[in-house]
């Protein structure tokens, strides 16, 4: 039996609805530039790309260093949003670019990226962070038990104890919270919320030893009653920890001393 043969009008007929559609739209990302080896001048410069609106900001931010700029300087590590390492400020907000969808930032606008705000920027979208892990480094976050008790074995805890401080262990050091808090924009010797809330996951955790200490640490002027209870912190969180409510359980627990 003969096989059929189709015309070649008829295999050209009408192709599928948008089949040959292109999912790439024209994208403008405003990208605030600052390389004090050229000049002390902070500018903004715009950069153009075709890109699939359900990629991230930072493959939009790698085709603009990769196709256009080489000079564009960021940090960004896993890209996965568990390193922190790439947490900018995105159409006003802070955010980590590995978990900012374009298509969900109105791609129709020019879209803007900056450096967080309350750290010294060295280089366009890079700041100093030695001041926040200097704070986070004060508050002692690492389990401390007293010099005579050596375990034997593991140390045990119950569901409900470890329950009591899970929240604040998802913190990623992003310093998304810390770098939104207008307290700490005007006075950066402030503690910060990231570290009341590493401070938070080791002073409620039933195996530690040193949750007194720690309170009298933040006991300082600069430490948790500056804060202001803004809620900046929580809504900037990428990883949803109720970073204001850790911060008034810590307030509570140095009024009452319980924990």
């Amino acid at each position: 039996m003969a096989t059929p043969v189709m015309d070649k009008a008829e295999a050209a007929g009408s192709p599928e609805p948008g089949f040959g559609d292109s999912p790439y739209i024209t994208a403008t990302f405003r990208i605030r530039r600052f390389n004090p080896e050229v000049s002390d001048e902070v500018v903004w410069e715009d950069f153009q790309l075709e890109i699939d609106p359900k990629e991230r900001v930072l493959d939009a931010l790698h085709k603009i260093k990769w196709d256009q700029d080489g000079t564009l300087t960021f940090r960004r590590s896993c890209a996965h949003g568990i390193c922190g390492s790439d947490a900018m400020r995105i159409n006003g907000k802070n955010r980590l670019a590995c978990k900012t969808l374009i298509k969900d930032l109105n791609p129709e606008k020019p879209i803007t990226v900056e450096a967080i705000k309350g750290l010294t920027v060295l280089k366009d979208l890079i700041v100093d962070m030695e001041p926040f892990f200097q704070a986070y480094r004060d508050v002692m976050p690492f389990l401390i038990t007293k010099e005579t008790n050596e375990p034997t074995r593991e140390r045990l805890q119950s569901a409900e104890d470890r329950e009591r401080f899970d929240d604040t262990t998802k913190c990623i050091l992003c310093a998304a919270c810390t770098s939104s808090c207008p307290v700490f924009w005007n006075d950066g010797q402030y503690f910060g919320p990231a570290a009341i809330v590493n401070a938070h996951r080791f002073i409620f955790d039933s195996r530690d030893e040193a949750g007194e200490q720690r309170l009298e640490i933040l006991n300082d002027r600069d430490g948790v009653w500056r804060c202001r209870t803004t809620f900046n912190c929580t809504d900037a969180c990428p990883r949803g920890i109720e970073v204001t409510k850790a911060i008034a359980e810590v307030k509570r627990a140095l009024i009452t001393r319980r924990f």
